[in-house]
């Protein structure tokens, strides 16, 4: 299994619309993607690793494939409509990874 991990950095000023994103973008990734998507999570920054210090990532999604040509094959064919998407939720460039998951632990 994959993960594909969408992270929009904190930046003082910068536009993050956590509920747009939520509730709209991300049923958007996971309507055009379908089964290739097994599941996402979606997180919210609170807070850096030390105290008083603001959270690296004001939002960040995780989308978990089984593979990373499953991933290629559902989201590919929507790129552009799903990245067309981001400006109505941020003004922020997001950074992306796709990690092999390793361990799970339910």
């Amino acid at each position: 299994m994959i993960k594909v991990s969408v992270m929009y950095p904190n930046k003082p000023g910068a536009r993050f619309n956590h509920e747009y994103y939520r509730d709209s973008h991300m049923p958007l990734v996971k309507a055009r993607m379908g089964d290739t998507c097994r599941f996402y999570t979606v997180d919210k920054g609170l807070a850096g690793g030390a105290p008083d210090t603001p959270a690296t990532y004001v939002g960040m999604c995780h989308i978990f494939c089984d593979s990373v040509e499953a991933f290629q094959a559902g989201f590919g064919p929507h790129a552009a409509e799903i990245m067309g998407d981001i400006p109505n939720y941020t003004d922020l460039q997001p950074i992306v990874q796709i990690s092999e998951v390793v361990v799970g632990n339910a």
